[in-house]
């Protein structure tokens, strides 16, 4: 593309204001480009913090209910303290959430106009479920030095359960789209809704306990390298490892579930969306003996450059190697994914993680089981600080194979994507603008925590931020 902007010192400033940010974007970049870029970006960034604001609530819980059954100070010390963190996140994950749920009407309006009565319910409970949290949240924050010790306990009850309600819902809008039923007609306007039928589709028994069990995996990893990098750093006192243990322990118990699930889960995908299934595995013909390839490149031609387990595939899906699995040839080209390479290396991420986080778990078990104590290796806590950016990727890559793997549609097998997209101009700019709000807030929650980690350093040895419990014994 040659874009003329006149003799380069004629003076005319008009020439240099006539280029405008349409004409400095490639011109084969659609407004479906533009939308899909926008909604996986701000998608990507709110997951993360949705997934904290749901499992971070219970971790703090963990804490103050052990600092209360047992006088430990450390433990209560640490809750309060994950009490901040849960507000700050809570915060910007509600700004970044507002913004996604403003995109849904913005960059589809086809999608919500055709079945905003359909999913409209599913987000009114999670709006209903949000305000109950931040009800709740600010009770326990301020509830420090107000109530009881147990009432204030259990006011942070209520956070935990709201969390996993809100995640419900929001999951079972997307298991929807990946599993339509309950509205009619299957054409043209929705005139019939069954909300039972579309708040239980099929999708639903699997995605939301994945989803759950991937928001307390990612926390427990996360909040654990952080006080892994402490330790790391020469601060072995008893606060830090108990800041690593409880955190670790709770994602380290979820982990060889989530696995389960998300196994469950692959099967019931091969069933139920036997194309995305197809395209993460990068099945080109449907047959039997299909085999497994990690890594590689998906070609038209089968995987190249990959490591196969010859019909482990098969084996996978139905338990037996003569399990035939539907290829991506089974339907037109129009209506396969997009970027089979990427989601089956996507899949292979998500899975090679989760894999290797099982064992960083297994070695916990064996050093507690045998010593009571965490392994002495330092190469366990350089294990437990990459963790948590691990974990981050390992939850990305789900939502890339989710999200990615569901394409040409937006309701999977009733509207496509290409259907649903606005047809404004100017998508690019509310894109860019998009990335200066997150890139914003993502330096101004860095600055908020660290200066929140340097104020409690420079407290250390004080018990002002304990506001009941045991106390440090005075010096003599």
């Amino acid at each position: 593309m040659e874009l003329n902007l006149g003799p380069p010192c004629d003076g005319n400033v008009n020439t240099l204001a006539a280029v405008t940010f349409a004409q400095l974007v490639p011109v084969a970049a659609s407004q479906l480009e533009a939308a899909r870029s926008q909604m996986a970006f701000t998608l990507g960034f709110h997951i993360v913090l949705a997934s904290l604001g749901v499992a971070f609530p219970a971790v703090m819980l963990i804490a103050n209910y052990r600092g209360l059954r047992h006088a430990d100070a450390d433990a209560l010390l640490l809750a309060r303290r994950w009490s901040n963190v849960v507000a700050v996140t809570f915060a910007v994950g509600a700004v970044t959430g507002t913004v996604l749920s403003f995109e849904f009407g913005l960059l589809w309006p086809a999608f919500t106009g055709r079945f905003g009565a359909v999913f409209g319910l599913l987000f009114a409970i999670e709006g209903i479920f949000f305000f109950l949290e931040a009800i709740f949240v600010a009770i326990y924050i301020f509830g420090w030095k107000r109530l009881r010790p147990w009432a204030h306990f259990w006011s942070g009850v209520p956070i935990v359960v709201t969390g996993i309600g809100g995640a419900f819902s929001v999951v079972a809008v997307n298991s929807w789209m990946n599993q339509p039923q309950g509205f009619s007609p299957a054409t043209g306007d929705v005139t019939k809704v069954e909300p039972l039928k579309v708040i239980f589709n099929p999708a639903v028994p699997y995605e939301v306990p994945h989803m759950v069990l991937a928001a307390y995996l990612m926390t427990g990893f996360v909040v654990a390298s952080v006080y892994a990098v402490g330790m790391l750093r020469g601060r072995r006192d008893r606060y830090h490892r108990l800041g690593l243990l409880i955190p670790l322990t709770l994602a380290c118990v979820a982990t060889p579930i989530q696995f389960a699930v998300g196994d469950s889960a692959a099967r019931a995908i091969a069933k139920d969306q036997p194309v995305k299934f197809a395209a993460t595995e990068c099945v080109q013909h449907t047959s039997a003996h299909v085999t497994e390839y990690l890594g590689g490149v998906c070609t038209s031609s089968g995987v190249k450059a990959g490591i196969g387990i010859p019909g482990m595939d098969s084996f996978l899906v139905g338990f037996s190697t003569d399990t035939e699995i539907t290829g991506l040839d089974s339907v037109p080209p129009g209506d396969r994914p997009p970027a089979n390479t990427m989601l089956h290396w996507a899949f292979d991420a998500m899975v090679g993680i989760c894999t290797l986080l099982m064992g960083l778990g297994l070695w916990l078990a064996v050093a507690w089981w045998r010593k009571r104590d965490i392994p002495a290796s330092p190469w366990f806590l350089r294990a437990a600080a990459a963790s948590g950016v691990a974990s981050v990727v390992a939850l990305e890559c789900g939502w890339i194979v989710t999200e990615v793997g569901r394409q040409p549609w937006i309701v999977y097998g009733v509207m496509r994507t290409k259907d649903a997209v606005t047809q404004a101009s100017g998508i690019w700019v509310t894109f860019a603008a998009v990335l200066l709000l997150y890139a914003a807030l993502a330096v101004a929650l860095a600055l908020t925590l660290r200066a929140m980690a340097r104020r409690w350093r420079a407290a250390e040895g004080l018990d002002s931020d304990v506001p009941y419990g045991p106390q440090a014994p005075e010096p003599r």
